[in-house]
């Protein structure tokens, strides 16, 4: 048993924002950090882009970003926050600041603003390409400043605890008091006591195999506090990401980012055919949705694995200068830009729904709080505009925080049960799980992918409900393992996104169905 104030699962963005700055506010409370795998590994780690906010006041504004953003949502954001996050976000950049995180500047020490696909104007601040990694670096920093934050790597969170682990509990009201984590280096469940608990476990990428996200996305907040009976929204709203590295194994995937085509490179097929211009006026310059939904098509019509971006007519020395790490990350993968197409292929890169939030951040579900892109936060809509989702995570962890500054948290004056795993054992083989994975990534990728239909929703749920029931079976059975509780959240994952698809009757943003195409 370890007893803590504040339980934050993941170690992202979200989750070491809050951490910080309740650390900071509150020096004689515990903090307690669980990671899966190592302290920066995080979906924050990987986002190369940067952070939209409004510091340009001549040319930009407020209202502007406010606007550019509720496009992007296609009509189902809610404007309030639109509003706040967005209003919010230079004090919470300035913080960043403060902590030693860097951003490049222009010749004139400006700093350098980067404008993306859905942004009316110059607004996104960044670091080269890697700035997920340079904000993760100067928040661990911090994080190993504060004494009172202890970091749990490779530790997994297995299951939240709440009224469904007590015994003789009539409460009709279910809340949280912590969560059972998994110490993945000596195998032993530890029963971790919070007074406070903070989900932010990153996104869903894996469970469609080709995706951006690095491998450890694979939904446990989500799926936790699904089983806990908190309210989920807006799984069907999935961003693809159309040109993500070609990776023969599925996984983590890198980014080739939209950039690379506004540079000038042009989407091919194996034949050498230049097919986007078939599918919009704006060719490879059409929106991210778009370019997605034409790569799936050729994808079908061919029955190939990926297409090709081809860069060898480009100036090698500007795309060197530009994109210094994708074209290092081609090198690596045995790819000459100069001489060789880059093998692509559409990417899940976003969840935009996930664990319904107010404004506090605070869940359905009592002392449960939740932030990053686990949540649902009505930011995003039916999809997310360009960089809004660290300057999201940063503004909610903020909020997050102020809201127990001003709030006391209760004690828990009872004593919360043990792990029980007795009946059973740790399982013979392995193969169950891999097979599974790999039945289930293929799944989403064939049947609830960038274009759906009610007829293959339907047959992925038939196909679902078969492999549910066989793994919890197994998990019934098992001693936890990571690979086997990652699958587990998974499937429940799956399942929100496939019945949550089956629900929406339009197409929105992310999402695009070919039976709807009338409504």
């Amino acid at each position: 048993m370890i007893k803590t104030n504040y339980l934050v699962i993941g170690s992202g963005v979200a989750g070491l924002t809050f951490a910080v700055k309740i650390a900071e506010k509150f020096p004689k409370r515990k903090v307690v950090i669980v990671t899966k795998g190592d302290e920066d590994e995080s979906n924050t780690k990987y986002a190369q882009g940067g952070v939209a906010i409004v510091l340009d006041a001549k040319e930009d504004s407020f209202q502007k970003h406010i606007q550019d953003t509720l496009i992007a949502g296609d009509d189902l954001c809610d404007a309030s926050v639109v509003e706040m996050v967005i209003k919010e976000g230079p004090q919470r950049f300035k913080e960043l600041l403060d902590w030693g995180a860097n951003f490049d500047l222009d010749p004139e020490g400006n700093f350098d603003l980067g404008k993306e696909g859905g942004h009316s104007e110059y607004r996104v601040v960044h670091h080269k390409d890697i700035t997920g990694f340079e904000i993760e670096r100067a928040l661990l920093k911090k994080v190993h400043q504060l004494p009172n934050i202890t970091l749990l790597s490779h530790h997994f969170a297995i299951d939240l605890i709440t009224e469904h682990h007590l015994e003789n509990s009539n409460s009709e009201v279910i809340s949280c008091y912590g969560a059972y984590v998994l110490n993945q280096k000596t195998g032993k469940i530890i029963t971790l006591q919070s007074e406070s608990t903070l989900l932010a476990s990153g996104g869903i990428g894996r469970v469609y195999g080709h995706t951006t996200n690095p491998i450890i996305a694979t939904g446990d907040g989500i799926a936790m506090a699904y089983r806990a009976k908190a309210q989920i929204m807006d799984m069907e709203f999935i961003q693809f990401h159309p040109t993500a590295l070609y990776n023969r194994e599925g996984g983590s995937s890198f980014l080739i980012s939209e950039a690379v085509r506004g540079f000038g490179a042009l989407l091919r097929n194996k034949e050498g055919y230049r097919f986007m211009p078939d599918y919009d006026e704006r060719a490879e310059l059409a929106s991210r949705d778009i370019v997605s939904q034409s790569i799936d098509n050729e994808l079908k019509k061919t029955g190939d694995t990926h297409v090709f971006l081809d860069c060898t007519h480009l100036d090698i020395k500007g795309f060197k200068k530009h994109f210094p790490n994708i074209y290092e990350e081609c090198l690596e993968n045995h790819i000459d830009i100069e001489k060789d197409w880059i093998p692509v292929v559409p990417a899940s890169h976003y969840l935009c729904g996930g664990i319904v939030v107010n404004k506090d951040g605070k869940t359905s579900i009592p002392n449960l709080f939740a932030c990053g892109e686990c949540t649902r936060t009505g930011l995003h809509g039916a999809n997310r505009l360009a960089s809004n989702s660290l300057l999201e995570a940063l503004v909610y962890a903020h909020n997050i925080f102020k809201y127990h500054s001003e709030n006391s948290i209760s004690p828990i004056n009872f004593t919360l049960p043990e792990w029980n795993d007795e009946g059973t054992s740790i399982p013979k083989e392995h193969i169950l799980v891999q097979h599974n994975l790999l039945q289930l990534q293929a799944l989403m990728r064939d049947y609830v992918g960038i274009v759906r239909s009610k007829d293959r929703l339907t047959k992925a749920i038939d196909h679902l409900d078969f492999m549910y029931k066989e793994v919890e079976d197994l998990y019934k059975n098992s001693k936890v393992a990571t690979s086997l509780c990652e699958l587990r959240n998974m499937i429940n994952v799956s399942h929100l996104i496939i019945s949550q698809s089956l629900e929406r009757k339009d197409n929105k943003g992310g999402y695009f169905n070919i039976d709807h195409l009338n409504n």
